[in-house]
């Protein structure tokens, strides 16, 4: 006679995921592999992240790979090797995507607000500071804020309000009468026609007016018409309401003569 081999078929009727280990003759036990649990009938995989988040952070992903087998990764928002994971202030990088004029705070995790700073109006993406400043900012209206510069006018830099007609650089640029003024010193009262005193009107303020009267004392003529605002008959607002702590800028494509 020879002994019965248990394991010999079906292995033993263990799981697929078990070893039959023969005891007596004619007997077995069927223990699971390693990376699962179960009788040995039956085995399941042992998911490692279902206890203590498979010994990953708290604030990182257990993920299972296999047989008791995870990887741990940290979530959006914080950086390490999952084990141990560290907040990433979204403000310490490029000012959290604010203005360079605004205050970045952290309030969760990926989330921040932007304020504008004191002195400065906007979104928080996008912040403004008085019309002077805002001049030098945009390559359209920093030639008009050189002329200004160079004869000392800093009548819009106060409190304001004020509604200011910019020529745009280019304009400024080659008029050849630009160097006359400049050489016969008549250059602050063209600046000073540009500039409206005591308003601060936007586009759609200007087409219901006809006439406004400028920092230089003269009046300008507005008139609306086929969706354009035009100046003294000449001169076409092209781009408007740059809006400021103490007024509004539009750029024009002629020069104001008074």
């Amino acid at each position: 006679c020879s002994a019965i081999d248990a394991c010999e078929t079906s292995n033993g009727g263990c799981s697929a995921k078990a070893e039959c280990k023969r005891t007596t003759p004619g007997n077995r036990v069927c223990v699971c592999n390693a990376g699962y649990t179960g009788d040995g009938i039956v085995c399941i995989e042992i998911n490692p992240c279902l206890e203590n988040n498979g010994g990953c952070d708290r604030n990182a992903e257990c993920t299972q790979t296999g047989p008791n087998q995870a990887v741990c990764n940290c979530l959006k928002g914080y950086s390490g090797d999952g084990k141990r994971c560290t907040y990433i202030s979204l403000c310490s990088q490029n000012n959290g995507g604010c203005s360079e004029f605004a205050i970045c705070n952290d309030t969760e995790q990926t989330e921040r607000t932007c304020t504008c700073k004191h002195n400065y109006i906007g979104d928080g993406f996008k912040c403004r500071g008085n019309i002077f400043q805002e001049l030098l900012r945009d390559s359209n209206t920093s030639r008009f804020y050189f002329h200004l510069e160079a004869l000392s006018i800093r009548d819009i830099a106060g409190p304001g309000p004020f509604t200011l007609f910019v020529p745009r650089t280019d304009i400024l640029n080659s008029d050849p009468r630009v160097k006359d003024w400049v050489a016969r010193g008549t250059m602050a009262q063209v600046l000073r026609y540009h500039m409206v005193g005591c308003a601060s009107l936007l586009y759609n303020d200007l087409t219901t007016i006809t006439n406004i009267t400028s920092l230089h004392g003269d009046p300008i003529h507005i008139s609306y018409s086929q969706n354009s605002l035009v100046l003294n008959n000449k001169a076409e607002v092209v781009l408007s309401d740059a809006v400021g702590t103490n007024g509004v800028i539009h750029v024009i494509n002629q020069i104001l003569v008074p």
